[in-house]
């Protein structure tokens, strides 16, 4: 097995004087833009409802990703061993994880060691990479635990499964450690940001974020001999309704600074979770002539790598999580077939099913 840079980081002893740097923005607390001042270290949790040390609901094989990342177009998938952490630093009104991101989690596993030793099970159980799943609020403690997890022969790539509502600053201390960079670009319109996810500025920070990103590990996807993503950038794009998300302005913004070679997954998953039924504007799925105009735009601007989600009548039955059963809060791999019926690539016959 090759083993992927962070590794070597993690051997050197780089990693753990990394988690010191991360460690030093904890108290008061500005690892996220929002820059709350929480004294984390001394029991206070912030905006994140957070403390010091990696809190986490799950860590199990997931089979919903994009093919290259879950391998649901393999004989025999390994899936994506993702980790759902626990809090959130953004308050979006229909989280479909709000169960474990925006309040307490009773039953989360805590600590360095447990989330150390849950990332080598998954790599003991076939999975081909880790994916941490809205990390940034806990990045000093994932690096304790990949410092951890590699001494105990962690060998697999790093996934890091963003909102892309992150610093410069903490992202930078992660050049070299994260593999894929697999970042949800939310909004292309402030006021829709404010609205949805209660943050202010999303926009300039989430574009500044994803631009750093993809100087770190590159623009176009790179996979190894089994069309598993090994490395690169992939850009997903939630449609909302009423135009909400503005998906068809961050794709002008992708292909103009990024160019059309980035790889995007456009999803039409939405459907009114957690609070959505407060907000007019969120409360419903999506129209069908509202995804049309997407995968229009998407057509038009000519990108060459990716994967659209095909139009489901009823989402909410795909996609929502069960996190009372931490070992599997999605469907596994037989629920999922073989990875044709969730994504399907540009130009690939599927777009509009």
């Amino acid at each position: 097995m090759t083993e992927p840079p962070w590794w070597h980081l993690a051997q050197s002893g780089e990693m753990d004087r990394r988690a010191e740097a991360l460690e030093a923005l904890l108290s008061p607390c500005r690892l996220c833009p929002r820059a709350c001042g929480a004294l984390r270290d001394s029991g206070q949790l912030g905006v994140c409802r957070t403390g010091p040390e990696p809190a986490f609901a799950s860590a199990a094989p997931h089979f919903g990703e994009e093919p290259p990342l879950s391998g649901t177009l393999l004989p025999r998938p390994p899936g994506l061993g993702n980790v759902f952490f626990t809090g959130c630093n953004l308050a979006c009104l229909a989280c479909q994880n709000a169960s474990i991101s925006q309040g307490p989690t009773p039953g989360a596993f805590r600590g360095t060691h447990a989330l150390a030793d849950a990332c080598v099970a998954l790599q003991d159980r076939g999975c081909h990479a880790i994916g941490f799943v809205s990390p940034t609020h806990q990045a000093p403690g994932i690096l304790r635990a990949l410092a951890e997890a590699g001494r105990k022969g962690l060998r697999i790539p790093v996934v890091w499964n963003s909102n892309a509502w992150e610093t410069l600053e903490m992202l930078r201390v992660l050049d070299g450690i994260v593999d894929v960079y697999l970042p949800d670009l939310k909004y292309a319109d402030d006021a829709s940001a404010r609205l949805c996810s209660g943050v202010d500025g999303y926009v300039a920070t989430a574009r500044s974020a994803i631009l750093e990103m993809a100087r770190q590990v590159g623009v176009r996807p790179v996979l190894d001999e089994r069309g598993l993503l090994r490395r690169g950038l992939l850009i997903r794009l939630l449609v909302l309704p009423n135009g909400l998300a503005g998906v068809e302005d961050s794709l002008a913004w992708i292909a103009s600074e990024l160019g059309t070679g980035v790889a995007l997954s456009v999803m039409s998953q939405y459907w009114p979770a957690h609070r959505a039924a407060e907000e007019p504007l969120l409360s419903r799925s999506l129209h069908r002539l509202e995804w049309d105009r997407v995968l229009d735009r998407l057509d038009a601007l000519g990108f060459e790598h990716g994967w659209v989600q095909p139009f489901e009548d009823d989402a909410a039955a795909c996609y929502r999580p069960d996190f009372d059963d931490p070992a599997g809060p999605f469907p596994d791999a037989a629920d999922w077939g073989d990875g044709s019926d969730v994504f399907a690539p540009p130009g690939g016959g599927r777009r509009r099913p």
